[in-house]
């Protein structure tokens, strides 16, 4: 097999991203104007940095004559799947950065009836599998360490913003 339709896969990945990065600019900016916070805005380069690199090395290490492992491929478009409900869940507040609008409610259906954080849940799974579609199992563990690390400190960064909105008690007694 030749690697265009390895290239194909990363590049469809690609533009899913660039996509996913007009949508949330605009819900960015609707955010904002009515009167949005951004919060831990030092970490976005970090992040912004790690998934370029990460697309990068994939596209790399694509060998001449790459073998597709499905496996890996249909677990990747299964999260793909997940990450359409955290958007469609998520709406207008979907974004790459940690915002948050006074007095907007916390979002709680969708994934989110499940899970705190679903959308970095489906991050860490694409980050793990799309190199193993390639049969790249050093990127898939480098990257994924890396992700780990840096969801570690985005989290945080979230949790924390959204700590008054959790725990509303806690914060008139501040």
């Amino acid at each position: 097999m030749n690697a265009i339709p390895a290239y194909a896969i990363l590049g469809l990945v690609a533009l899913q991203r660039v996509a996913e990065l007009i949508y949330a600019s605009r819900n960015v900016k609707a955010l904002r104007a009515r009167g949005g916070v951004e919060h831990g805005r030092s970490h976005y380069p970090v992040l912004v940095a790690l998934h370029v690199s990460w697309l990068i090395a994939i596209g790399v290490g694509i060998a001449r004559h790459p073998i597709i492992y499905w496996l890996p491929l249909a677990l990747f478009a299964l999260l793909q799947a997940l990450r359409i409900w955290v958007l469609a869940t998520l709406r207008g507040f979907w974004t790459t950065r940690v915002i948050t609008v006074p007095g907007a409610p916390l979002v709680q259906t969708g994934p989110y009836r499940y899970l705190r954080h679903p959308n970095y849940v489906v991050v860490v799974g694409e980050v793990a599998t799309l190199p193993l579609v390639f049969g790249q199992i050093l990127n898939a563990v480098i990257f994924s360490a890396a992700n780990l690390a840096m969801l570690g400190w985005r989290i945080k960064v979230e949790n924390a913003a959204l700590s008054p909105r959790r725990h509303p008690d806690s914060s008139s007694s501040s």
